[in-house]
């Protein structure tokens, strides 16, 4: 399971494995008692598309198409984050103000989507028994 929550919020016992994914450490929290497993910034969005993005809400969907390809270009960011999924909750943390807007969302969303072609083959040979 795959969950993404602000790290300002409380920890949780169901938070998992809870795992930083943005490219700047979060202002005002300490590295000290910010309770995570790790902190990935080479899986959150270049400081290109970072900055140009804004987190303007108008902006959001080419926001996550650029980021999807991004993210589709370096798989050795992210698939580590696949085998944790797989196995316990994923916590996926975020500063963004915007919870539904984010950064974390859409990797959240992407790593579903990998985890269901994980799940069962897809290429239509498959399903030729099926017919």
């Amino acid at each position: 399971m795959i969950q993404c929550k602000r790290v300002y919020d409380e920890v949780a016992a169901t938070d998992g494995r809870r795992v930083l994914v943005d490219r700047l450490w979060p202002r005002g929290c300490s590295k000290a008692t910010l309770q995570l497993d790790a902190w990935l910034r080479e899986v959150a969005p270049s400081t290109e598309l970072r900055r140009q993005f804004g987190h303007a809400p108008d902006r959001f969907g080419e926001f996550r198409q650029l980021y999807r390809r991004e993210l589709a270009g370096h798989p050795e960011y992210w698939q580590g984050l696949l085998d944790i999924a797989e196995q316990d909750t994923l916590t996926l943390l975020f500063a963004a103000r915007a919870t539904q807007s984010n950064n974390a969302q859409v990797l959240a969303e992407f790593l579903e989507e990998e985890l269901d072609r994980r799940a069962e083959p897809s290429s239509a040979l498959c399903y030729a028994d099926r017919l």
